[in-house]
């Protein structure tokens, strides 16, 4: 039955009362916004197809108000192309004319999403192209309801109504991908990247922009820069965000002057939603000698020549001359930095004086162990494992590494960094004499639940040695002595050398820094 109302559609050129008609093929276009941007992958099955059993469904036109030519209405593209192509190759009548549904004129956002939804129901369009159509039926919908904007709300709203269901986190994802990032790299966009990996590239983005916001200079410009010259640089049929990411690292630790560990660890943090900062770097400066009352002439007395009590031992009070308890509490950074606020980058960055040329240079065990300590939490600090390192006060070398690293690091650090932070953290177990100390000195200071504890305490080294990547001690040079930025070289330096002088005014002094 359906086939004899073709037929009659095709003697009398017009559409029946089902709206059924045959047409020459050459009457109708393509749908100038189809979606599909690219060429159908199904293209050469579907002329196959075609070319040995024809069409197997009718094909939706429609035509604007005036227009002599039809255009499809509902999908058909392809097959109208096909057809087209064929007759031309053949020069086959079967090919020349083609079965039709006529459906009335109504809006042009109507012919699109119509369109939209028939190649989504296939499952055969890029999210870029689904992206692109929601934008265009954005710019329609405005025209149709004779408004010059319409918010997202109200596309969300229309495209409800139109049957088609986006939500709005999900049009703000398509309006990223086609404003922002199709000029950026459209050749993987094209190429059928997916909304996930679009979100991704999203998330990096902002979390990015964060860090740049609080550690770079040149402000939100410089970073859109930089972001949009590493997409290019990356742009292929291969696209790996992975890669974007390591290269974002690398410019923000170059800019920042941090670590590119510290920059990974924090915007690891940053991306999945965890408060991770990059500390602020002050000089290390010793604080003034200590200093009595006045002496009555009012010249201050100083306490050289005396040794500084340590936190728990027993002090005078100069004004009573009456025992007093010291507090036995975790030395503080402010208690030997220098409170200046004038302190401008080349002077953060400058060691302090390791000889006697004039500034002060600490002598009692009390101010070596802080300067001790101050050194290993800036050089932890900066390569993303600062939460390491406590400090120790009255005994020991001023600090302890209360555990070893995180494993997670294995997962988000390349083979180069992970042995840098791994052998950084040797060299500061070194200085601490973590494996030397007496378990008794050691064991009560460090947490429960750390690895390091268990391992000391049951004097495991394969569990320790399983639990922290240990090279090579003669890859050291390479491993950690050459990639280190300039400051953290000059950190270490002075660590060992304050470890060094430590131990000698210990034996000097006949004093045991474990007891």
């Amino acid at each position: 039955m359906a086939t004899q109302k073709f037929k009659a559609g095709l003697d009398h050129g017009a559409a029946d009362e089902a709206g059924a008609m045959v047409l020459d093929v050459c009457c109708i276009k393509p749908y100038e916004r189809n979606p599909r941007h690219g060429r159908n992958p199904e293209y050469d099955r579907i002329k196959d197809s075609i070319r040995n059993n024809g069409l197997d469904q009718p094909l939706v036109i429609t035509q604007r108000p005036g227009a002599a030519d039809y255009i499809v209405h509902a999908g058909g593209n392809t097959r109208l192309l096909i057809l087209k192509e064929l007759f031309a190759e053949t020069g086959d009548e079967k090919f020349s004319r083609i079965q039709c549904v006529f459906r009335p004129w109504s809006h042009e956002s109507d012919v699109l999403l119509a369109h939209l939804r028939e190649n989504d129901l296939r499952g055969s369009l890029t999210f870029i192209d689904k992206a692109r159509a929601v934008l265009d039926a954005k710019h329609l919908f405005a025209k149709d309801l004779g408004i010059k904007e319409v918010s997202l709300r109200g596309l969300e709203k229309e495209l409800r109504n139109a049957g088609y269901r986006i939500s709005r986190p999900g049009i703000r994802l398509m309006w990223y991908a086609v404003e922002r990032l199709l000029v950026l790299i459209p050749e993987a966009l094209e190429a059928g990247m997916g909304r996930h990996q679009v979100e991704r590239i999203q998330v990096l983005q902002r979390a990015a922009r964060n860090l740049w916001q609080r550690y770079c200079s040149g402000g939100d410009s410089a970073f859109d820069e930089v972001f949009a010259a590493l997409c290019r640089r990356y742009d292929g049929l291969d696209w790996d965000t992975a890669l974007l990411q390591v290269a974002i690292e690398t410019e923000i630790a170059e800019e920042a002057e941090t670590s590119i560990h510290t920059i990974r660890v924090a915007l690891d943090a940053e991306i999945n939603g965890r408060e991770l900062s990059i500390p602020e770097f002050v000089p290390i400066k010793e604080p003034p000698r200590p200093e009595r009352q006045g002496d009555g002439d009012g010249n201050p007395v100083t306490l050289e020549g005396r040794d500084v009590p340590e936190a728990g031992e027993t002090g005078l009070n100069p004004a009573s001359e009456a025992p007093v308890k010291l507090i036995d509490a975790p030395i503080q950074p402010q208690d030997h930095l220098d409170n200046s606020t004038d302190l401008d980058d080349s002077a953060a960055d400058a060691p302090e004086p390791l000889s006697d040329d004039g500034h002060y240079k600490p002598t009692d065990l009390k101010s070596l162990r802080g300067r001790a300590w101050t050194l290993a939490a800036r050089l932890a600090q900066r390569n993303g494992i600062g939460d390491l390192v406590v400090p120790l006060s009255g005994k020991g070398l001023g600090y302890v590494l209360n555990d070893v690293p995180d494993h997670a690091l294995a997962d988000q650090l390349d083979e180069e960094a992970l042995a840098q932070v791994c052998m950084l953290w040797w060299q500061l177990a070194a200085c601490a004499e973590m494996t030397y100390a007496p378990l008794e000195s050691i064991i009560p200071v460090l947490p429960p639940d750390s690895v390091l504890r268990r391992a000391l305490a049951e004097e495991d080294g394969e569990l320790l040695f399983s639990s922290i990547w240990t090279l090579d001690p003669g890859h050291t040079g390479y491993r950690l002595w050459r990639p280190l930025p300039d400051r953290d070289w000059r950190d270490l330096l002075t660590l060992m050398e304050t470890y060094r002088q430590i131990r000698h005014l210990a034996a000097e002094t006949g004093t045991a820094l474990w007891d």
